[in-house]
């Protein structure tokens, strides 16, 4: 069902999907299914908490794509082994349309704005990284106007100076 595929988009959302009649939903799936081993994995990962480690996981092949080609999704506990191959070309078609939102959102906002002239664009955060977000920032501004700053820290630096900010 698309709200269980929905759910793993954000890992803290799997919680919600430990009620009786999902877990019962999802066995008597597994049990219809040719892939029903699966499914019962992913009934495990839901009931033994599993979803932020798996989230780590899959956060570690979007880093490890980020420096090379390929990279290899491993990840195992209570019984559920997963093992799996990606390239950066279908990681690349898998976050298509959320290249073309941020694409859409930086045209928005030049619009608003009245397209002024950009002397600076700062890029930050780990998707900061992935090649495919760096390239639409290359196509839209000048390499030379893009800075790259502590990708992982200036996002928390960031949220805390303006929470102190509005606590003053």
């Amino acid at each position: 069902p698309a709200y269980i595929h929905s759910a793993f988009a954000q890992w803290h959302q799997l919680s919600w999907l430990k009620s009786g009649s999902i877990l019962a939903e999802l066995r008597r799936l597994a049990a219809a299914s040719e892939r029903g081993a699966e499914l019962e994995d992913l009934v495990t990962v839901i009931e033994m908490d599993m979803g932020y480690a798996l989230h780590r996981a899959v956060a570690g092949v979007k880093v490890e794509l980020s420096l090379a080609e390929r990279a290899t999704l491993r990840f195992a506990g209570w019984g559920v082994r997963i093992e799996a191959e990606v390239n950066r070309a279908a990681f690349e078609a898998w976050i298509a349309p959320d290249l073309a939102a941020i694409d859409a959102g930086i045209e928005r906002a030049l619009e608003q704005a009245g397209h002024p002239t950009i002397d600076a664009v700062f890029i930050t955060g780990g998707t900061s990284f992935v090649p495919a977000v760096r390239r639409l920032f290359d196509r839209r501004f000048a390499p030379e106007r893009l800075h790259h700053g502590d990708a992982f820290q200036s996002v928390a630096s960031g949220l805390a100076l303006m929470a102190a900010d509005r606590a003053a």
